[in-house]
């Protein structure tokens, strides 16, 4: 067996970084902007803190699809020949997809708060009487989407242990054994 060393390290710490700081930020960053001496700094808080980690969040996105290639490259002869191994991929594939599709609409809505930097707000996802009415709508539906997000990382992070659970040898022999055997 072939190691890919490099690309599960792109593919898991990618991942993790993803997962990590949606999850970090929906709890503590969007609910601790509310301290701020203001209605208007509350926002700013939180628009700040936000465009801070959107660098990070792309750059470990982006490390995680190329690890996420590399395995598949690496792993393809037993996608192929391993039972279930398969329909892991489509099953982690459309996970991906939908947890890019949350952060890319996400970030869409964020950018429509972010451009009003001291829109006052209750916190980072809750408006307040006084905001705009163009920012509350993004601010709700980011309200819902900052647990969407870690939903799908965090069911991604389950079914990539699954598939480290199908790369062990006597799996791999079942695997094999059941797609030949039927």
């Amino acid at each position: 067996m072939t190691r890919n060393t490099v690309s599960r390290a792109l593919h898991d710490v990618g991942l993790s970084a993803w997962f990590g700081g949606t999850l970090a930020n929906a709890v503590s960053l969007n609910s601790a902007a509310a301290a701020a001496t203001t209605p208007s700094d509350t926002g700013a808080v939180a628009n700040v803190g936000w465009d801070r980690w959107t660098p990070v969040n792309a750059a470990a996105i982006g490390a995680h699809l190329v690890g996420s290639v590399g395995q598949l490259a690496g792993n393809s002869g037993r996608i192929a020949a391993q039972d279930g191994v398969g329909s892991m991929v489509l099953v982690k594939t459309s996970l991906t997809v939908a947890a890019l599709g949350a952060t890319a609409y996400a970030r869409a809505l964020g950018r429509t708060v972010s451009e009003h930097t001291h829109v006052p707000a209750e916190s980072g996802t809750q408006p307040s009487d006084a905001t705009p009415p163009a920012v509350a709508a993004a601010q709700k539906k980011l309200a819902a989407l900052q647990w969407v997000i870690p939903a799908l990382t965090g069911a991604l992070t389950v079914v990539t242990s699954y598939a480290g659970e199908q790369q062990r040898a006597g799996e791999q022999r079942r695997g094999v054994r059941q797609r030949v055997l039927g």
